[in-house]
């Protein structure tokens, strides 16, 4: 992925919520290597894994997922 904004978004969420990788991958119940995967681009989340994600971080999927949040 050339534009990583949705690893964009979740560093940006995750350092807002002020929690590590570890504690979102095991609030959403996956390997911390995957989550560290959706933020560096390397892989993006199934649809199941971008609703745990969008509920853990009280937003909406297509919020985290479909748009470029300004920060």
């Amino acid at each position: 992925m050339n534009d990583n904004y949705i690893g964009d978004n979740l560093r940006y969420l995750r350092a807002k919520k002020g929690v590590t990788q570890t504690e979102v991958a095991k609030a959403v119940g996956i390997p911390v290597t995957t989550y560290n995967a959706y933020e560096t681009g390397q892989n993006v989340p199934r649809d199941e894994v971008k609703l745990k994600i969008a509920n853990y971080f009280n937003r909406t999927v297509q919020f985290i997922f479909f748009n470029r949040i300004a920060h």
